[in-house]
């Protein structure tokens, strides 16, 4: 009699154990989880491009013309290799590409470059377009851009008359320098013309910058050379238009060299878009 007395006592502890580890688990399985090690961050989105378009295709023949007009008066085999360019090396196309092509005409010659990257964070907390943005920032900041002292409006095409981030800096003491006038290179015709000092860009991409670097008084090279750098997503594009005139004496033509690079990016950035 005593040993059926042990019975009912034994069946209610077990009842009590099974009901004690259902109601552990907190309903939602949250005490489970961390048993198991399971995370529960959220993994950053990917980003919106997983491969690159083919870079040397990127820019049309008209625009080519354009931006090299030295290439059209190339013989014919002459010409097509110029418009054609040349596919920068690269290990991966689906992470980085670049062209670059260039023409000499009798007063000036020109360089153009467009180079491509698609960015990838291995990190799971942070996105391919936060990563993209560190490296798009790193070159910002290597441009070392001027303040910006003034809002004014940008329609981003590059014939509108100026960028929410005004540039910083004075006028230039000398006649605002034209493609094709004859100037002498000294420091203030060197300076960029007000207006068109390096600057933030507006209505390009996520972020955009230009600037606008001429070679030294003195330096062999009396070159121009204008970038514009953009960042959609999770690629980062550069535009580098340079023109080396003929004559030593002869000031590239800021406003001109900017327009035309800005025209590519954004062909650029809408191809991108499509």
């Amino acid at each position: 009699m005593q040993r059926k007395a042990y019975v009912p006592a034994l069946a209610a502890l077990l009842v009590t154990l099974v009901a004690g580890c259902t109601s552990g688990s907190g309903g939602d399985g949250s005490d489970i989880d961390a048993k198991a090690g399971v995370s529960t961050t959220a993994t950053a989105p990917p980003g919106r491009y997983q491969t690159l378009p083919e870079p040397c295709g990127s820019v049309d023949r008209a625009t080519l013309r354009d931006l090299l007009p030295g290439a059209a008066q190339l013989p014919g085999e002459e010409q097509e290799k110029a418009f054609k360019g040349t596919a920068a090396v690269t290990y991966d196309t689906d992470r980085r590409v670049g062209c670059s092509w260039s023409a000499d005409a009798p007063n000036a010659s020109h360089h153009l470059a467009i180079d491509v990257e698609r960015v990838v964070s291995y990190d799971p907390a942070v996105s391919d377009a936060d990563k993209a943005q560190e490296v798009y920032a790193k070159k910002e900041d290597g441009a070392e851009l001027p303040p910006p002292v003034a809002d004014e409006t940008d329609d981003g095409s590059g014939n509108g008359s100026g960028d929410d981030a005004g540039p910083s800096g004075s006028p230039s003491d000398g006649p605002t320098p034209n493609s094709g006038t004859t100037t002498s290179p000294s420091a203030s015709a060197s300076t960029t013309p007000p207006g068109l000092q390096p600057r933030l860009l507006d209505n390009l991409g996520d972020a955009a910058f230009v600037d606008d670097v001429f070679a030294p008084s003195g330096s062999a090279a009396k070159r121009r050379t204008v970038s514009v750098v953009f960042r959609t997503s999770n690629v980062v594009v550069t535009v580098r238009y340079a023109e080396q005139p003929a004559h030593p004496t002869t000031v590239p033509d800021s406003k001109e060299l900017q327009e035309k690079a800005r025209g590519l990016a954004r062909k650029l950035a809408d191809q991108l878009n499509d």
